[in-house]
């Protein structure tokens, strides 16, 4: 059964969302002044998400954020505060403003699933609103999904590269504290093991990890009693940070200290392949052949591809996961492509500047597949298809009358984004895989219908 609750506070929303109406740009809202004043604002219309290419040697992106904005469209209303400040400084007229004070979105809406692979020209979100309602909400639904699609993109290639190790998710410390949240939930979608961060493990039942750090160490008389205060506390199924002074005197101060059932040690400085063989070599000599290794500093796909071949148990990746690895922002924009006039008539509408175009009409999307492997990206505009058994649909409805379908929301749509993404990331051809330069994995197809 279908679980849906009406747009306005959501009972399963995590903690810590408020009104998010003013996370917006001042021409969302002049645009609405003038289209009211126009007689033009009612006029139903369809608002489309999608990328015109891909960052650049990138095979694919992974869709993420569609949880994050559900959550914030239950909250984006505009209360006294919103309303005396647009009032004061004079940003649309008080027709407008009485507009807002009771706004409430009560349209429908298409997206790709969370943790779906995309491909230029993909319809990731689909809004059907009048136009008042679908493009106030512009600004704050490119800024959720451009960054948590960033993120994903990125940590969908280290997982990837990982190979099948683990992949924590430590990068707090260099974003915005916000931003470090929805960082660390596009993480876990994309096959991160958990993260460093509390609020996201508290919001969206995130698997939580972390030790120590090198101040810690710095804090005892020497390394030795650093990790003997540790294994008191933690016990010896945790990580001892080996690297404070000298890695193989950490390596047997933490066998001397946690003995053979110690869990791991970490790395976190120095040529990390030349390192991790040492200190494997070290730790089975010191009987220690169960405690496993974990490597941190700066990595990103590249690195940890790079450490294939070398003994390593788990990474730990932060500022290249949280800053996108070289793409931080997915460059994904939000056009109206078909709109109602006048007379109720739809006409398909698109932007023609010279390499900002976008393609007009209400589209629907499959991927096409060959026993199992896809081959394409399919996009018709107009009339919705009867796909064949040869292509999966893509879009699900997640707003269906200005009613939120709120499994689509909160902890479960990170469990369920998380496998959704493992399945479909592993129907694509094997040049996905690749992280050299190249183009997109499969191709864009469109038709019109």
């Amino acid at each position: 059964m279908s679980q849906s609750a009406r747009v306005g506070p959501v009972s399963n929303t995590p903690r810590g969302v408020g009104p998010t109406s003013f996370f917006t740009d001042h021409y969302e809202l002049t645009m609405v002044d003038a289209a009211r004043k126009a007689g033009t604002a009612d006029h139903k219309a369809v608002f489309e998400l999608f990328a015109r290419r891909m960052p650049a040697g990138r095979r694919y992106g992974v869709s993420a954020g569609q949880g994050r904005f559900l959550e914030g469209l239950s909250e984006f209303r505009f209360d006294d505060e919103h309303l005396g400040f647009l009032s004061d400084h004079n940003v649309v007229s008080e027709d407008t403003i009485n507009w807002l004070a009771h706004y409430t979105f009560s349209g429908d809406i298409y997206a790709y699933a969370e943790g779906e692979p995309y491909f230029p020209n993909s319809p990731i979100m689909q809004v059907e609103a009048t136009f008042a309602e679908a493009v106030i909400l512009e600004t704050y639904l490119l800024s959720v999904h451009n960054y948590d699609t960033a993120v994903a993109s990125a940590g969908s290639r280290m997982t990837m590269a990982a190979g099948g190790r683990a992949c924590i998710e430590m990068g707090s410390r260099r974003a915005h504290e916000e931003a470090a949240v929805a960082a660390a939930r596009a993480a876990a979608i994309t096959g991160f093991t958990s993260t460093s961060n509390l609020a996201a493990g508290l919001r969206y039942d995130i698997n939580t990890a972390g030790t120590s750090a090198h101040s810690f160490t710095l804090l005892h008389d020497d390394e030795k009693t650093a990790f003997q205060a540790q294994v008191e506390t933690m016990g010896r199924d945790t990580t001892l940070l080996i690297d404070t002074f000298d890695i193989e005197a950490g390596v047997r101060n933490a066998v001397d200290v946690a003995g053979s059932e110690l869990a791991y040690v970490r790395i976190d400085s120095g040529d990390l392949l030349e390192e991790a063989h040492n200190v494997r070599r070290l730790l089975d000599d010191l009987g220690n052949t169960n405690t496993g290794i974990v490597v941190t500093s700066d990595l990103d796909e590249y690195a940890i591809a790079a450490l294939r071949s070398a003994p390593v148990d788990a990474y730990g990746v932060g500022t290249q996961l949280v800053t996108g690895s070289g793409a931080p922002t997915a460059s994904l924009v939000y056009k109206l492509t078909t709109r109602q006039d006048h007379n109720g008539k739809w006409i398909d509408v698109q932007k023609q500047a010279e390499g900002k175009t976008s393609r007009g009409g209400r589209k629907f999307a499959a991927r096409r597949m060959d026993n199992g492997v896809a081959t394409a990206e399919v996009v018709i505009a107009g009339q919705e298809p009867q796909w064949d058994a040869n292509h999966r649909p893509l879009q699900v409805k997640v707003v269906d009358g200005g009613e939120v379908q709120t499994q689509y929301t909160g902890s479960t749509a990170v469990q369920r984004a998380a496998a959704h993404h493992k399945q479909t990331v592993s129907e694509l051809p094997r040049v996905a895989r690749r992280l050299q330069d190249g183009e997109p994995a499969i191709p864009t197809v469109f038709e019109l219908h």
